[in-house]
C-alpha cells in the first residue's frame, strides 16, 4: 500500500497566500458594503474608499469572539450576516434617500410612502412583469445576506486568526478604532478617511417613531401654542383684517443672506443692484420695509426655515422638524384657508415625490413637471425662477373671479453652484416659450462651468440675477394688488460666507399699502434695502410679526396711519 505524498511546501505556501488575498478581498467587500456613497441623482451607488465605522466595530466583535470561543458558531454567523445585512440596507437609504427626495430619510413618511409607489408602479406592469420584479428583488436581497455570510465566515475563519497572533494588525486595528471614534465624536478631519456611520440614523429613526407616536414626547418637543393657534383663535374676520382680502406672496430667496451686506467685496458689487431694485420697486408704486432675521439653520436645510416660517416654531433641531411633520398643528396655510384663502405651493425644484406636502395642505402644488419648462436647462436645477414667476401667473391669473390667494414660492436659482447663471429677459412673454433666450445668451450661459474652488464670483453674479428679475416681476402689470414678503432661507456655505459667519438674512415687505408697512416699522422693521444690521430674532418670531401687521388695527394704535417715507436704499 502506497504512502499518500505529501503537499509539497511550496503548494502550502501557495495556498496560504490564496487565503489571505481571499480574506482581504473579504474585508474589503464588508467595509465597501457600508461605505458606498450615492450615484446623483439616481437610485444607484459608487464604491468608496473610506472606512466603514460599522465594520470597525465589526471587526472588534469577530476578534472577541474568536479569542474567547476559537471560531465562530453558525449560529451566532448568522446574527453577525443579519445584523450587517440591516445595515447595509440603512446605508442605503441613507445615501439614496437624499438623492432622490431632496432630504434625509425618514421612515414616518417612507415607511407609507414607499409602499405607496411600489403599488401604483405595479399598476402598470403586467402581472408576470411584477412577479418577475418582487422575485429579482427578493433573490437581490437573498444573494445579498449570503455574500455577506460568506464573508462574515471567511474574516473570522482566515483574517481574525492571523489578528490575533500579528503586532502590526493590532496597531492598524488600533488607528482604525481610533478614526472610527473620532468620526462618531464629530472631529471633522476623520470625514475624508471615515464614512458617515449608519447605527446614528437608526437611532434617530427609532427616536422619531417614538415621539411621533406618544403624544406627551410631543407636548415635551413642541411649543405649546404659537402665533398662528393665537390666530387661529381670534374673533371671526380679525386675523387678517388689514389684509383687507389682498394676495400674499411669500416668496423664500435661496441661499440670500448677510453676507450680501457683510462682505465688503459683496457689499461693493451688489450695492447697484439693489439700487436698481430699489427703482424697480419705487416704479412699480411700492414701498419696502426690511430687517434681518436669524435662519434655524446654515447653507443648507432649507426647509427649517421653510416650515419654521409657516408655523411659527424655532425649528432649528431638524427633530423638531420631523416630529412637526407628523402632528396637525396649525400653520399659515391653515390659517389663510380658514379665513377664504386659495392655498399655493410653487416648488420649481421638487421633482421626486414628496409625501411631507400632506402636513402642508396646499390646494395646489406645483412641481417642475407641472410648470412645462420648454426652454433650455439652466445648471442644475434647470428652470429659472424668473420663468418659474411667469409661468405661475400664466396659470392662475388674478382675475376677478379667482379668490385672494397665499402663494408660498421657494426659489431654487441662486443655489450652489451658483452657475450658470440664466440670462434675464425683459421681455416676459417670450420668457414663457421654448426658445426664451438669445441663442448667444444661451451658449454663453452654459458654456460657465461651476469654480468649485471659488464660488464667490458665481454666488455674486446669482444674487444680482434674483435682484434683477423680482423688481422686473414686481414691475409687472397687476391685476389686483398683492403683498410680497421677501425671505433669505439662509446663508450659502461657509465657502462663500467665510468661517463663524452669522446665521441672519434679510427679510423685505413690499407694498404699497403705507399704512399696514408702518405697522412692520413699529415692529422694528427700516424703511428701503438697507436695514441696521442687528438682527429682530429667530426666523420663527417672524411669523409672529406678520401676523400682527395683517390683524385688525387696535383702536387705541395710532401708528398704523404714520405716513411710510419713500423707497430708499
Amino acid at each position: 500500500m502506497s504512502t499518500p505524498a505529501l503537499p509539497s511546501a511550496t503548494f502550502l505556501e501557495r495556498r496560504s497566500w490564496r487565503r489571505i488575498a481571499v480574506a482581504i478581498l473579504a474585508l474589503l467587500f464588508l467595509n465597501g458594503m457600508l461605505s458606498f456613497r450615492d450615484w446623483w441623482p439616481t437610485p444607484g451607488i459608487l464604491p468608496d474608499h473610506r472606512l466603514a465605522p460599522e465594520f470597525v466595530w465589526l471587526w472588534l466583535a469577530l476578534l472577541a469572539m474568536v479569542a474567547w470561543r476559537g471560531k465562530l458558531s453558525s449560529r451566532a454567523l448568522s446574527v453577525f450576516a443579519l445584523t450587517y445585512f440591516l445595515l447595509v440596507l440603512g446605508r442605503y437609504g441613507d445615501v439614496t434617500v437624499p438623492s432622490l427626495f431632496g432630504r434625509p430619510i425618514n421612515l414616518y413618511w417612507d415607511g407609507a410612502q414607499i409602499p405607496r409607489f411600489l403599488w401604483v408602479s405595479a399598476q402598470k406592469l403586467a402581472w408576470w412583469q411584477s412577479t418577475a420584479l418582487v422575485a429579482g428583488v427578493g433573490l437581490l436581497l437573498w444573494s445579498l445576506f449570503r455574500l455577506l455570510r460568506l464573508a462574515i465566515a471567511i474574516a473570522a475563519r482566515d483574517a481574525v486568526p492571523y489578528a490575533l497572533r500579528s503586532r502590526w494588525a493590532w496597531g492598524l486595528t488600533a488607528a482604525a478604532v481610533v478614526l472610527a471614534a473620532g468620526n462618531l465624536a464629530g472631529v471633522s478631519a476623520t470625514w475624508p478617511l471615515v464614512s458617515k456611520p449608519v447605527i446614528p440614523t437608526y437611532w434617530r429613526q427609532m427616536q422619531l417613531l417614538a415621539t411621533a407616536f406618544l403624544p406627551q414626547r410631543q407636548v415635551d418637543l413642541l411649543p405649546a401654542a404659537t402665533a398662528v393657534d393665537a390666530a387661529m383663535a381670534a374673533a371671526p374676520g380679525s386675523a387678517l383684517a388689514a389684509l383687507g382680502g389682498r394676495d400674499v406672496y411669500l416668496i423664500m430667496l435661496e441661499s440670500l443672506g448677510a453676507v450680501v451686506y457683510d462682505n465688503p467685496r459683496a457689499e461693493k458689487v451688489l450695492r447697484a443692484s439693489r439700487e436698481r431694485f430699489a427703482t424697480d420697486i419705487a416704479a412699480s408704486g411700492r414701498q419696502v420695509v426690511s430687517a434681518f432675521f436669524r435662519s434655524p439653520t446654515f447653507a443648507g436645510g432649507s426647509d427649517l426655515a421653510h416650515l419654521g416660517l409657516l408655523s411659527g416654531i424655532d425649528l432649528s433641531d431638524p427633530m423638531r422638524y420631523d416630529v412637526l411633520l407628523t402632528t396637525q398643528r396649525p400653520t399659515l396655510n391653515s390659517l389663510f384657508r380658514a379665513q377664504g384663502y386659495q392655498i399655493f405651493g410653487v416648488y420649481s425644484a421638487l421633482n421626486w415625490e414628496w409625501p411631507e406636502r400632506a402636513f402642508y395642505g396646499f390646494d395646489v402644488l406645483l412641481t417642475r413637471r407641472d410648470l412645462g419648462y420648454a426652454g433650455p436647462a439652466m445648471g442644475y436645477w434647470e428652470i429659472p425662477d424668473q420663468f418659474t414667476a411667469a409661468r405661475f401667473e400664466q396659470l392662475y391669473p388674478r382675475d376677478g373671479n379667482a379668490p385672494p390667494r397665499l402663494v408660498f414660492f421657494p426659489t431654487i436659482t441662486c443655489h450652489l453652484p451658483f452657475s450658470p447663471i440664466p440670462p434675464f429677459q425683459p421681455d416676459w412673454p417670450r420668457v414663457l416659450g421654448a426658445q426664451p433666450f438669445d441663442d448667444a445668451e444661451v451658449h454663453r450661459a452654459l458654456a460657465e462651468r461651476p469654480n468649485w474652488l471659488d464660488m464667490f464670483p458665481d454666488f455674486v453674479r446669482m444674487v444680482s440675477y434674483t435682484y434683477q428679475w423680482l423688481g422686473a416681476y414686481l414691475r409687472q402689470p397687476e391685476p389686483r394688488e398683492a403683498i410680497y414678503v421677501l425671505i433669505g432661507d439662509h446663508q450659502p456655505a461657509a465657502n462663500i460666507t467665510g468661517d463663524d459667519a452669522s446665521w441672519d438674512v434679510p427679510v423685505y415687505i413690499v407694498s404699497r399699502d403705507s399704512k399696514l408697512l408702518a405697522r412692520f416699522v413699529e415692529q422694528g422693521f427700516h424703511h428701503g434695502l438697507e436695514p441696521p444690521r442687528k438682527s429682530l430674532g429667530p426666523l420663527h418670531a417672524l411669523t409672529g410679526l406678520l401676523l400682527h401687521a395683517f390683524s385688525a388695527p387696535d383702536a387705541d394704535q395710532p401708528a398704523a396711519s404714520v405716513p411710510l417715507a419713500e423707497t430708499k436704499l
